[in-house]
């Protein structure tokens, strides 16, 4: 996925948001496809397999991670300043939101099961304060 792309500023900040988790979505999908199961989060994967044994991966792994997260921050930040949500503490949010989707890919990869992703946006809206029968304020 290209991040800068997906959390353009030109794009408001709930629409960057719900583009990621489609993309997330996508892009499990289309690797289910040509792998035959579902593949979770690569960072994730070799973190949570190499993180006791090579601190220098570790560490890189960690600060890809954080500038992924850096994404998703600025958007709640800027939803937060345009009034679409009550986010006084965008990091946490999005520390918040980071764990909740590598949960649930992990939990996808795991059932081998995509269509777990779908969850995906309904959570994150919940996580954020806004009711699935809300559209998505722009």
């Amino acid at each position: 996925m290209e991040m800068d792309a997906l959390f353009s500023p030109t794009i408001p900040p709930l629409q960057r948001i719900h583009n990621w988790l489609e993309g997330c979505y996508q892009d499990q999908a289309e690797m289910k496809k040509e792998c035959g199961c579902v593949l979770g989060c690569p960072l994730f994967t070799l973190g949570a397999e190499v993180s006791t044994q090579d601190q220098n991966l570790r560490a890189k792994i960690e600060e890809i991670l954080e500038h992924y997260g850096k994404y998703i921050e600025s958007a709640i930040r800027d939803a937060h300043a345009a009034g679409l949500i009550h986010a006084p503490d965008p990091a946490l949010k999005a520390r918040v939101i980071r764990a909740y989707s590598e949960g649930l890919l992990t939990q996808a990869r795991i059932q081998n099961d995509v269509e777990l992703l779908r969850e995906l946006p309904r959570g994150v809206l919940s996580i954020l304060g806004l009711k699935q029968s809300e559209p998505v304020p722009v």
